[in-house]
C-alpha cells in the first residue's frame, strides 16, 4: 500500500510555491488515492492539474499501481483544517456537536483550541410583551465538534 506519508510530502512540497494548502489526503484500499486542497480565494483546475501530475512523478507505478483524484474542497463539505475556519470568519456555519446539537450561527473566531459562533436568540425581556431578537456568543473547543460547515443560504 501507498505512504500516506509520502503523498503528504509530494503534495506539500507542490503547494509551497503556490497559494493553495494542503486540506486532506486519503490513500483507500486499493492505492485509491484522494487528496483536497483548498485556498483562501479559489482553486483552480490548473492547480488541481499541476498538483496530481508532481504527485504522479513522485510514485512509481511500475512499484505499485494507483489511482489519483486530486480536487479542491467542495463549498459543502465540512471544514477540516484551521485555515478553512479562518477562510469563513465572518459568514454563518452550521455546528453538529458531538452531543447531537446543530447551532446556526456567524463564526467570529478559530484558533487551535476552538471557535466562537455568534448566535441569534429571542429572548423575553422581562415585563415586555414580545421577544425580542438577541445576539450571544458561543465558544466550543474542537472535541466538541464533530463538524462544522459553510452555510450556503440563498435569499
Amino acid at each position: 500500500m501507498i505512504d500516506k506519508n509520502e503523498i503528504i510530502r509530494l503534495a506539500e512540497e507542490q503547494l509551497a510555491s503556490t497559494s493553495n494548502y494542503l486540506v486532506d489526503v486519503q490513500v483507500n484500499p486499493g492505492n485509491l488515492i484522494v487528496v483536497e486542497i483548498d485556498n483562501d480565494e479559489a482553486v483552480g483546475i490548473d492547480d488541481c492539474v499541476a498538483l496530481s501530475r508532481h504527485i504522479e512523478n513522485g510514485l512509481n507505478r511500475e512499484v505499485e499501481d494507483f489511482e489519483l483524484e486530486v480536487g479542491s474542497a467542495g463549498i459543502t463539505l465540512p471544514l477540516k483544517v484551521l485555515r478553512q475556519y479562518k477562510k469563513y470568519v465572518g459568514k454563518e456555519v452550521e455546528l453538529l456537536l458531538t452531543k447531537g446539537v446543530k447551532v446556526i450561527g456567524k463564526l467570529k473566531f478559530a484558533d487551535e483550541i476552538g471557535v466562537v459562533v455568534v448566535v441569534e436568540k429571542k429572548v423575553k425581556p422581562e415585563g415586555a410583551k414580545r421577544k425580542v431578537l438577541v445576539e450571544e456568543e458561543q465558544a466550543y473547543a474542537f472535541e466538541e465538534i464533530k463538524y462544522t460547515k459553510y452555510l450556503l443560504r440563498f435569499k
